[in-house]
């Protein structure tokens, strides 16, 4: 799975080393949980047995939220 996962990266000039544990950790944030899905569905979909392995992935995502947060204050700030 990572060799065929590199060789898109490389097709794609992608420098950062692709593995499948990337690939289910961008799912997990990027794809469902910025995009509004549930908690729930989420931990299902990844096949955890406990919501709390899924919940790792939620406090990325709040990371980012407070970042973004942050900048747009900043540019209020300047007008």
């Amino acid at each position: 799975m990572n060799s065929y996962l590199k060789e898109i990266g490389d097709l794609c000039h992608i420098d950062k080393n692709i593995t499948f544990h990337l690939a289910r950790h961008t799912f997990a944030t990027t794809v469902t949980l910025a995009n509004g899905v549930s908690m729930e569905s989420v931990s299902k979909m990844l096949g955890h047995r406990n919501i709390r392995t899924t919940q790792h992935y939620a406090k990325i995502i709040d990371k980012k939220v407070g970042e973004d947060m942050k900048a747009l204050s900043e540019v209020l700030a300047r007008k």
